[in-house]
């Protein structure tokens, strides 16, 4: 019989040294650090390709338009707005690689259009 109050005193004092241990606060021995947030509604910085270029029309699969960078890589827009479906329109964009998008034109990046400016000749 003592031998079973003993493990019953053993285990009772693991018990109460386990709930002593885990409810120590560990805050306030870390160093401060800067708490950086994410903006769930920005993809990161490595998707965002951003130049001039000019807006072309494409006759393939009925049509569609599409931005040639002034460095030739083609940019298929997700989104163009009807004020910038324009072929020959030079603009100054931002935009969103989605990688994860399938397209029928099979022409160029898929993007999403984060800014885009017409940019005047001579104001580049």
């Amino acid at each position: 019989m003592p031998r079973i109050g003993l493990a019953v005193a053993l285990a009772l004092l693991a018990g109460i040294a386990l709930a002593a241990t885990g409810c120590t606060s560990t805050s306030g021995s870390l160093p401060d650090a800067d708490v950086v947030e994410e903006d769930a509604d920005l993809p990161p910085p490595e998707d965002i390709v951003s130049g001039l270029g000019t807006v072309r029309y494409v006759e393939l699969e009925g049509g569609f338009y599409g931005i040639v960078a002034d460095d030739s890589t083609r940019y298929l827009p997700q989104d163009l707005g009807t004020d910038y479906r324009e072929d020959g329109l030079r603009v100054r964009f931002r935009a969103a690689v989605q990688d994860s998008v399938m397209t029928m034109e099979m022409w160029g990046t898929p993007v999403e259009m984060l800014d885009i400016l017409r940019v005047e000749d001579g104001s580049q």
